[in-house]
């Protein structure tokens, strides 16, 4: 048993070695940044920022603060097909701090005209200013997600809404229509990537 006070309220699945976890959280890595949109950041481009490493979850150099209202709205493509099993929100120990998210997956360009149609998974957030809550997806619904938006709806009652991190957790499958810049990216591959793969059954996958 390890000799730390925190990371215990997940039962046996959520503690793991902080290495490992890093390694999971490497979708931001299969992330076509150059195509990342942020609805309503004040400062153009700092939506791109929050998706860091996991050993850099915890810095403050690098936010994005939401403009005309508490509202954020990211479009995220990938550059392959992604399962996501969980998402970490982590902003500041205030007021600030989202305090609900919708996931729509495959919707591309999304608008926050967009945003009243039924999500695919809905969370209340708490407070997380430590990044170490995750709020473990229906993986059914996003087993082959190639473009994943995030509607940060409302916070705990500021005028405007802070993120520092988002972390997502999950495995990733190449697009073939992608073959070149794909076979490059997987050369620095982590292979424990793959491991998984093999182990469970690409099946039930609803187009």
């Amino acid at each position: 048993m390890s000799g730390h006070g925190h990371g215990h309220g997940h039962g046996c699945e959520g503690e793991h070695e902080p290495a490992e976890r890093g390694l999971e959280y490497g979708l931001y890595q299969r992330i076509d940044l150059e195509k990342l949109q942020c609805l309503n950041e004040s400062r153009d481009g700092d939506g791109k920022m929050v998706f860091k490493p996991w050993d850099r979850r915890n810095e403050r150099d690098t936010y994005v603060e939401s403009d005309a209202d508490e509202e954020l709205l990211f479009n995220i493509p990938f550059t392959g097909s992604v399962k996501l099993k969980g998402i970490i929100i982590s902003g500041e120990n205030d007021d600030s701090h989202p305090a609900e998210i919708r996931l729509y997956k495959n919707i591309p360009h999304m608008s926050f005209d967009d945003t009243g149609r039924e999500p695919e998974q809905a969370f209340r957030l708490n407070r997380d200013p430590v990044a170490e809550l995750e709020y473990p997806t229906k993986i059914a619904r996003f087993s082959n997600v190639h473009h994943l938006s995030i509607h940060i709806s409302k916070n705990f009652g500021a005028e405007s809404t802070r993120v520092y991190y988002i972390g997502l957790r999950g495995e990733y499958s190449q697009a073939h229509r992608h073959e070149v810049t794909i076979c490059n990216y997987e050369a620095s591959a982590n292979p424990a990537d793959h491991k998984v793969e093999s182990i469970i059954p690409q099946t039930n996958f609803i187009s």
